[in-house]
């Protein structure tokens, strides 16, 4: 039974319910999205370690079950102590993965394809793509089997009930710890003020720093992870020019990969 009005957290939407057991929970519908598939069997390996507690799931309607979470979401923190909140999670989301959980490997192959075959037109400067391709190359080489949540962000991080702050909506993969950080550069990036380069680099060291990670794979994997979003933006768009929207996330990777050039 619906117990409050329903609102949109990225592609999901979250309605607070109460069970008929009288249990007080969060009922999370999404779009089916096949990059998804090991969202439920992530949340399941985690068993609320970290992560928002899952009571249920029916994957082929694409809605899950959770524990009652708070309205907040990381974003109402200043970005460095978000920064300080993810990293404390990563040590109980980054266990051994199960081999019920889909491979980060090919995820990433496909997307290094789409790097591969991006056109000379675009907005993108060549040794980036360069970059991103052999460091794609030795990363799937070398690919650990951890469970990757695949999506922290500021908004994926919300206020619980037991824990102040939960992981909720991952996509769920076996793969390499190192992956994580990039969305945490690019989101908020209104609050970097004028010095865009410093604000980046504030972040990543902030985050390295707390994980003790090898900071050159952990920049390896934001410059592979940036030059496919710009890769899939343009996939995505197609035939049409690139909106105004699409240009300037892209100059939004490209900073972030001029930045992790000093690194």
């Amino acid at each position: 039974t619906a117990t409050g009005p329903a609102a949109e957290r990225g592609p999901a939407r979250v309605q607070p319910v109460v069970t008929d057991d009288g249990i007080e929970a969060t009922l999370e519908v999404a779009p089916q999205d096949p990059d998804r598939a090991g969202s439920v069997v992530a949340l399941q390996t985690w068993g609320g370690k970290g992560a928002a507690r899952l009571l249920t799931a029916d994957p082929r309607r694409g809605a899950v079950l959770l524990e009652r979470l708070g309205d907040a979401a990381l974003t109402v923190l200043p970005p460095l102590d978000g920064c300080t909140v993810v990293t404390g999670l990563y040590p109980e989301l980054h266990v051994p993965a199960t081999a019920a959980l889909p491979q980060l490997a090919p995820f990433v192959a496909a997307r290094l394809d789409g790097v591969a075959g991006l056109g000379r037109d675009v907005p993108l400067p060549g040794r980036f793509a360069r970059q991103a391709l052999a460091a794609g190359r030795s990363l799937l080489a070398d690919m650990p089997r951890t469970v990757v949540h695949g999506d922290l962000t500021y908004h994926t991080v919300v206020a619980g009930g037991r824990r102040p702050w939960l992981a909720v909506a991952p996509y769920g993969f076996a793969g390499d710890p190192c992956y994580e950080p990039a969305p945490l550069l690019w989101h908020r990036w209104g609050d970097y003020g004028s010095d865009l380069t410093a604000g980046i680099l504030d972040r990543f060291w902030a985050i390295v720093d707390g994980t003790g990670w090898d900071e050159r794979r952990v920049r390896d994997w934001v410059v592979v992870r940036s030059v496919a979003e710009v890769a899939a933006t343009v996939a995505r768009a197609g035939r049409r020019p690139l909106s105004a929207r699409d240009l300037a996330l892209v100059t939004r990777m490209i900073v972030t990969c001029k930045a992790m050039q000093g690194v």
